[in-house]
């Protein structure tokens, strides 16, 4: 996370209890994670840095950009960040949000690089299993890297797994080489 994190914590944490208690926390992500990209792009960031910019015009510029897929709650969001100088805020809210969801909803991202592509029922059952293992959802998003030679990486969250060839073969030349 950026240096905005501290700023983006709080208005994470309230647009994730406003989206909860209306059971619309897919819609808020759907939102922010738009607006995250406006937010982010560089003509936007220097759009919205120029002195010679109102407020208003830089929400009405935003609102205009994200069109209707903004709820009133949404549009009333950028209005507020606008005011307050946080719209650089908004890819860390939305961040931070996204970890809040994932952790109401036990859900967990997890990302499983092999070094040949795997077939279908194999990726279903490493899912199976890693979802046993952490005991939540798990969203499985496979790669393929040669350079591994065998075997796989996996993560999930803090919990790395690396069952490859190529850290094998690291490991064993730290061991030749103490």
């Amino acid at each position: 996370m950026s240096d905005l994190s501290n700023v983006a914590r709080p208005y994470a944490q309230a647009i994730f209890e406003i989206a909860n208690g209306a059971g619309d926390l897919a819609g808020w992500s759907d939102q922010l994670e738009l607006l995250a990209a406006v937010a982010s792009d560089d003509s936007m960031a220097a759009f919205l840095k120029h002195p010679a910019v109102t407020n208003a015009q830089q929400t009405d510029v935003i609102l205009q950009v994200c069109g209707d897929k903004l709820t009133s709650d949404g549009a009333n969001l950028v209005k507020l960040l606008v005011e307050n100088d946080r719209v650089a805020a908004l890819p860390d809210i939305a961040e931070n949000y996204a970890s809040r969801r994932a952790e109401a909803e036990s859900v967990i991202e997890a990302d499983m690089i092999t070094a040949t592509p795997m077939e279908e029922a194999q990726q279903k059952q490493f899912s199976a299993a890693l979802q046993k293992r952490l005991g939540r959802t798990v969203k499985l998003t496979y790669s393929v890297d040669p350079d591994l030679i065998g075997g796989a990486v996996i993560r999930a969250g803090d919990w790395v797994v690396d069952g490859s060839v190529k850290a094998q073969l690291e490991q064993l030349v730290g061991a030749l080489a103490a």
